[in-house]
């Protein structure tokens, strides 16, 4: 892979710097880089001690890190959905996480991200987990034609996950096909009941070499129990620790492809959810288990498509962001000792919660965005929000969202570059109840929902009583001071009720 590419690079070089002499493209590159499950603690420029990034630590030192950036959701189709759409999943039924053979829950009538700036001349670009569904309400046909799809919302190209790495199937979809699929030997998948024969998790746990902690017992593929049930589309199929080699190739190769145009990457990794099985090149690297090994393979990929964009000659006419999707879980259903090898690293930093939580460690996630030139560097505790990516960068290239579009999303250029250092009035988070941030004020709303989750080890922050707390004296959420401030309380519950009833944020 790395010659190939090597080679591509070279050649290209000569005849991209000549053009860049006769005329400096008018429109910025966007790569967007989305990790997954990558907690605000879990690097090194947020201040982790225990692991060391040094990749993304250096393009935080290049651009602008942000403390104060929320995801919409504390899992990942939720926030998915919010990044390319602009609109707070909560507002549209069927946006929780999707099982691997759902169909696509993005309205192909909608305007998207993606879609916004092809009609401003981008190429656009899809690589890596997709997780938003796929096909028509019939679900996907995994021997046929995959569509509606990434391209139907606005990608010109993409090499997806269907879904994620602990669900069937285990295959890479290109545009519109499965990759790589034997027509003799065809897929069947299913969510309901074991097909044929196959071993499962579940009756042959001799067959794993990743026993589950929970769940993640159905088909068993590449020894690995997984979320449904498969059988068939043996060529097909990926091999686990070469996930983020084959998908940063692929990244790479889009923006090689691509360099003569505007051209927009959305690139989201598989690092660092479960199944964990970093590479050869970083299996024990970390000193902190697999999940700290996919770390350091995440930082990986940042430093290759920095180097990329460098090689080409790219990096300074283009925007690259590096966020994740939701706060950080640490067992996730295998028992790949995540928990016993931690040694003193918190993945959620000085934050309550993660994955799953109404917690800040939830939704406030790690967000870097370099743009030389144009990015103040340095740090930022602007309020912010993945959902202003669709305004920002309409407005940026000239296509301003119509009156439907992006109905949370707000032109935030000026807090992006850093030049805005209050940002958001208000931003809402979900999981489960809702909550709702304005200055240094949070308030989440009343919920009867379990307040631990014992399988992930994570408060889930639900409460029959309202919570509000002071984010400037207790970032770590520990003091509900609700009953102290009842005026905020009303005004915050006033202000999350309006923005529900209204069904957008304009």
């Amino acid at each position: 892979m790395k010659l190939g590419l090597t080679l591509l690079i070279g050649i290209s070089l000569a005849g991209t710097a000549q053009a860049q002499k006769k005329s400096a493209p008018q429109r910025p590159n966007i790569v967007l880089i989305y990790a997954d499950d990558l907690g605000y603690g879990d690097i090194s420029c947020n201040g982790a001690t225990k692991i060391h990034t040094p990749n993304i630590d250096r393009l935080a030192s290049q651009g602008i890190r942000f403390t104060n950036a929320h995801a919409s959701s504390a899992t990942c189709t939720p926030s998915r959905y919010s990044i390319l759409t602009g609109q707070y999943a909560w507002r549209k039924k069927g946006t929780g996480i999707a099982p691997g053979n759902a169909s696509l829950i993005i309205d192909t009538a909608r305007t998207t991200l993606p879609s916004i700036l092809q009609r401003a001349g981008y190429i656009t670009g899809a690589v890596g987990k997709w997780h938003l569904g796929i096909g028509n309400e019939k679900g996907p046909d995994w021997n046929g034609e995959l569509k509606p799809g990434p391209l139907e919302i606005g990608f010109n190209y993409c090499w997806i996950m269907p879904a994620t790495a602990d669900r069937v199937p285990c295959v890479y979809v290109e545009n519109h096909r499965v990759a790589n699929l034997d027509p003799n030997d065809p897929i069947k998948v299913s969510y309901t009941a074991p097909i044929g024969n196959e071993p499962t998790g579940k009756n042959n746990p001799e067959l794993l070499v990743m026993k589950s902690s929970q769940g993640h017992n159905n088909a068993i593929v590449n020894g690995i129990g997984r979320i449904g049930f498969m059988q068939g589309g043996k060529s097909a199929l990926w091999k686990d620790d070469l996930i983020a080699a084959t998908l940063t190739d692929k990244a790479q190769r889009f923006i090689i492809e691509h360099r003569q145009q505007p051209f927009f990457l959305y690139f989201a990794t598989h690092d660092i959810h479960v199944p964990r099985v970093p590479g050869a090149n970083f299996v024990g690297k970390s000193g902190l288990g697999v999940r700290g090994d996919a770390i350091l393979q995440l930082d990986w990929t940042v430093g290759q498509i920095m180097h990329t964009l460098d090689s080409l000659h790219l990096t300074d006419n283009t925007i690259l962001i590096v966020s994740s999707d939701n706060g950080p879980v640490i067992d996730d259903g295998y028992a790949d000792q995540a928990v016993e090898l931690l040694n003193g690293h918190t993945p959620s930093g000085p934050l309550r919660g993660g994955k799953y939580s109404n917690f800040d460690a939830g939704t406030r996630v790690p967000l870097i965005i370099r743009w030389p030139g144009k990015v103040k560097t340095g740090t930022s505790a602007a309020l912010v929000s993945q959902l202003d990516f669709l305004a920002t960068f309409g407005a940026l290239t000239g296509q301003q969202p119509g009156i439907n579009d992006g109905p949370d999303s707000f032109d935030m250029l000026a807090a992006f570059t850093g030049k805005d250092k209050k940002g958001r009035e208000t931003v809402v988070e979900y999981a489960g109840s809702l909550g709702i941030i304005k200055g240094n004020w949070k308030y989440i709303e009343p919920g009867n929902g379990e307040r631990y989750d014992k399988a992930v080890n994570i408060e889930l922050g639900n409460d029959p009583a309202p919570q509000l707390y002071d984010l400037n004296k207790d970032l770590g959420e520990k003091n509900n001071v609700a009953v102290q401030h009842p005026e905020i309380v009303k005004d915050l519950a006033a202000r999350l009720k309006a923005l529900k009833d209204a069904g957008r944020s304009k």
